[in-house]
């Protein structure tokens, strides 16, 4: 019989502990004898190697089959290069599936480009939605939805966004969430990164920051006084702040606060280390937020909406919006040892990579 060949796509940071578990659950499988192939396609959507190669190494990704090696651009010349470059490895080999996770632009244009030669194509990730179309994130998320044939989400939220777009329930499958499993199965591995002794850093006792979204960062105005006030609401605690490129760029020399320490882009243990033992995060991140409800860690997002609403009405996140001046009732709430529990999501387990690959080896 034949081997079935599922391109598995990652472009950018957030694809890499999503296609983790997926790949496992697919090796796996072929040690029992099953017909799933992968073919694993780096698009270089994400070309620093701080943003990208460390991932590989640390979780245990193996060396791509394909790097498109797309490289910088702007949206429109991402995914047309993207798009263009899949096209010619799809009419050079084709594959039986294509599938994509999350919503950066590879995951829109790999999924445009399988659909056109009439590749199906599997979303993990499907379903979340913000609401707001000011993100590029929500217009990947959309496009690509638009033309799956094969759902994977990680929350009850999702399918019911899929079912209100006209999707089938036999289309479906409510896996679960294969970022939590790649946390689960390193949460033992997480190590401290090299400027913890440097900065003097103690278990509860700073802050993690994150934030590269335009609302946040485009504006120096709002950059730095977004600053200014997590500086003061922190009570003069070390604030990390491993700053994107485009943050940094923005950024420029301005000054900022003496408590705000600023780090370069961190390795996926050593994030998570400091995410696991902060006193709380400060974000603009989605996936974050999954992260530090599964590991109860209080978590403050400054944006006015999420794709990932679990983490508000289930977990230990709270949404701010993007004014700075919400932030100091919010941690003055933290600093009274208020803040809520959380719980962790259904089928947030660890398990999911491998109900993905089981549904796959069904289905095709």
């Amino acid at each position: 019989m034949e081997p079935i060949l599922i391109d598995i796509i990652a472009g950018a940071r957030p694809n890499f502990m999503k296609i983790a578990p997926i790949i496992k659950a697919i090796q796996e499988r072929q040690g029992r004898g099953s017909r799933l192939r992968y073919r694993l396609v780096h698009t270089g959507q994400h070309y620093d190697a701080r943003m990208s190669g460390d991932f590989f190494a640390q979780l245990g990704i193996p060396v791509p089959d394909v790097n498109l090696e797309v490289g910088s651009g702007t949206q429109a010349e991402q995914t047309a290069t993207i798009m263009t470059r899949y096209e010619k490895l799809l009419m050079e080999k084709r594959s039986d599936l294509c599938l994509v996770v999350g919503d950066v632009t590879s995951t829109m244009a790999c999924s445009i480009a399988a659909q056109k030669l009439c590749v199906k194509v599997a979303h993990v990730e499907a379903g979340i939605r913000s609401g707001d179309w000011s993100m590029p994130e929500e217009i990947n998320r959309m496009v690509t939805d638009a033309i799956t044939n094969y759902f994977f989400t990680t929350s009850e939220v999702a399918n019911a966004n899929l079912r209100r777009s006209g999707v089938s329930d036999e289309k479906i499958h409510f896996v679960g969430n294969t970022m939590i499993d790649t946390l689960l199965a390193n949460m033992g591995r997480l190590r401290p990164p090299m400027f913890w002794e440097e900065l003097a850093l103690e278990s509860g006792e700073y802050f993690v920051l994150t934030l590269h979204r335009p609302a946040n960062v485009d504006d120096l105005d709002q950059l730095t006084g977004m600053l200014t006030a997590v500086a003061g609401g922190c009570r003069n605690l070390p604030v990390v702040f491993p700053i994107h490129p485009r943050t940094s760029k923005n950024l420029g020399t301005s000054p900022i606060p003496d408590n705000i320490k600023l780090v370069e882009p961190q390795p996926y243990l050593e994030f998570n280390y400091l995410v696991k033992h902060a006193k709380a995060v400060i974000t603009d991140s989605g996936g974050i937020t999954e992260e530090t409800t599964v590991m109860g860690v209080p978590c403050m997002t400054l944006r006015d909406s999420t794709e990932r609403p679990e983490t508000v009405t289930m977990g230990t996140n709270v949404l701010l919006g993007t004014d700075p001046t919400n932030l100091k009732p919010a941690l003055d709430l933290l600093f009274s040892g208020r803040w809520k529990k959380g719980d962790i999501p259904p089928l947030w387990d660890g398990k999911t990579g491998q109900r993905i690959a089981e549904i796959l080896e069904a289905t095709l």
